[in-house]
């Protein structure tokens, strides 16, 4: 199929209302437009080089955890909640209660993405995988009664407060099954010749356009992308989210997807995708740079502690991977003591390394500023 010659589908007449049937995806794809093979080398130019870094970088795992949950947070957020990266990274007691609920949210993504990521060692990218995928992330929050884990038997719709004013109706639940499964094959097809970057923005477009859950959409169809970039290779490590892409291009990206369904305009979404994973990779990359700079500095400051220093390394590893934290945290992380785990921070702090953001004489909460700072540039 070319590009320029794409049918987007086709409405159907429901019985009050007129639903979207999306065109397969599951062939060759091919184009005339010379701005997409130029994106596309950069694109995956950028893929690799932010790729290299997860491979040379000691303890990627470490920097990893704060990619998600920056993930987690941002793509919450699109969806309408409010808590902010610093807070994702509380407990749940240290969360006031009326924010608690969007808090669960993020914990909830951060939970789906690490099990899903971990899953794919031993399971490929799949329906029955972005269905396990959702059922976590719906658990105990909102949503939990829509259909967890499970593609919809009812008609959902994008905008609007009902169909009746809806901005877009995906297509009817019968023909949700039939669909993610030739998406399903596209994903592994390997008698099509498609590059996969073309294919993993062909996919998060059809994902949205079926909208195959009740609620989550969004959120599992943005972790989509990197679930296909690991399970294919393109990232040894998932270090790539184009959840901040899409938020501070928000009225773009949902511009960009209507224009396939309303105009056939393909092109347009793959050109906003493709720039779009070569700004995010360029700024990983980035940030992967400033990491092992600032790590380089905090750990010989460190060796300053003498006979503290080996615990202080290993205090260090704990705010990598949880950079707000108290000294019951550390207590519990390091398996010191009380004393010891105080000490540690007045350490952390005579260095300049931690900063008390309480305020409080009780229940103080540390963060490692510096560090956090370089998830929010």
């Amino acid at each position: 199929m070319k590009f320029e010659q794409f049918k987007a589908g086709v409405w159907r007449q429901q019985y009050q209302y007129k639903s979207f049937s999306p065109s397969l995806v599951n062939h060759v794809w091919i184009w005339d437009d010379p701005a997409i093979n130029t994106l596309l080398e950069d694109a995956n130019r950028a893929l690799g080089e932010l790729n290299a870094f997860s491979l040379i970088v000691p303890d990627i795992d470490l920097f990893i955890e704060m990619h998600v949950v920056k993930e987690a947070q941002t793509s919450s957020r699109i969806e309408g909640t409010q808590t902010g990266i610093d807070e994702a990274l509380l407990s749940e007691e240290q969360i006031q209660p009326e924010k608690r609920n969007d808090w669960r949210e993020v914990r909830n993504y951060i939970e789906a993405v690490n099990v899903a990521i971990a899953e794919l060692a031993t399971l490929p990218l799949s329906n029955r995988l972005l269905k396990h995928t959702h059922e976590i992330l719906m658990r105990g929050v909102r949503g939990e009664h829509k259909q967890p884990g499970e593609f919809r038997t009812s008609q959902n719709w994008i905008g609007g407060a009902s169909l009746a004013d809806a901005v877009f109706i995906p297509p009817h639940p019968d023909e949700v099954p039939d669909l993610m499964s030739e998406l399903e094959k596209f994903w592994h097809n390997e008698n099509v010749a498609v590059p996969h970057l073309i294919r993993v923005a062909i996919s998060h477009y059809q994902f949205e356009t079926i909208h195959p859950f009740l609620d989550g959409n969004g959120r599992i169809g943005r972790l989509l992308i990197p679930l296909y970039l690991v399970n294919h290779g393109l990232l040894a490590k998932p270090s790539l989210y184009l959840s901040d892409y899409f938020e501070r291009n928000r009225a773009s990206y949902y511009d960009a997807l209507m224009r396939v369904r309303v105009a056939n305009d393909l092109i347009h979404w793959v050109r906003f995708f493709l720039s779009g994973i070569a700004e995010t990779a360029i700024k990983g990359r980035d940030v992967f740079r400033e990491i092992l700079s600032l790590r380089t500095e905090v750990e010989h400051a460190v060796l300053s502690l003498g006979k503290r220093a080996p615990n202080a390394r290993l205090m260090l590893n704990l705010l990598y991977r949880k950079p707000i934290v108290s000294a019951a945290d550390v207590e519990v992380a390091l398996s010191v003591s009380t004393p010891t785990a105080n000490a540690l921070i007045r350490d952390m702090k005579n260095l300049g390394i931690l900063a008390e953001i309480t305020g409080q004489q009780r229940g103080r909460v540390y963060s490692f500023d510096r560090y956090l700072s370089l998830f929010f540039s």
